[in-house]
């Protein structure tokens, strides 16, 4: 096992960072943390093993942390790749969640701002002790966002 290992962050590729990440910031209260990047050259040409590749982007402080909590980081690649159908059982990254007081408010505001409703609200039951009430829905990008309360 490697030792001392600790969640930093978790990489979002966009179309257009600066509008996926003022999404984030807008509609889920997600911060800037540090300088925009701008990463190009011969390292991060090794880094990626992807020839004359430019990264661009942020990180954003993820609601409910400090400081120090782990951030999203959306880049957006030069050049890029053709994007694939997103899909809630597709291998890979699926969704990235968020805790909130209404499922129902919260998915207004996502709607509202760009998002797309990927199914409808439900409420399950785990292990007969915790209600929690969930739904997807995806970001202007068609990446799926769960957002869920428990009672």
């Amino acid at each position: 096992m490697i030792k001392k290992a600790k969640y930093i962050h978790t990489n979002l590729i966009s179309e257009n960072w600066r509008s996926l990440a003022e999404f984030y910031r807008k509609v889920l209260g997600c911060e800037i943390v540090g300088p925009e990047r701008d990463l190009k050259g011969r390292e991060v040409d090794a880094g990626t093993n992807i020839k004359g590749v430019q990264l661009k982007g942020v990180h954003l402080k993820l609601p409910g942390y400090g400081d120090d909590g782990p951030t999203l980081e959306i880049f957006t690649y030069l050049p890029q790749e053709r994007p694939y159908d997103k899909k809630v059982n597709r291998p890979g990254f699926g969704h990235i969640a968020f805790l909130v007081e209404n499922v129902n408010e919260a998915r207004k505001e996502i709607l509202s701002a760009g998002g797309s409703p990927v199914g409808e609200i439900v409420t399950v039951q785990i292990s007969g002790r915790i209600n929690i009430t969930w739904c997807y829905v995806t970001d202007p990008e068609g990446n799926i966002i769960e957002l869920q309360t428990r009672h």
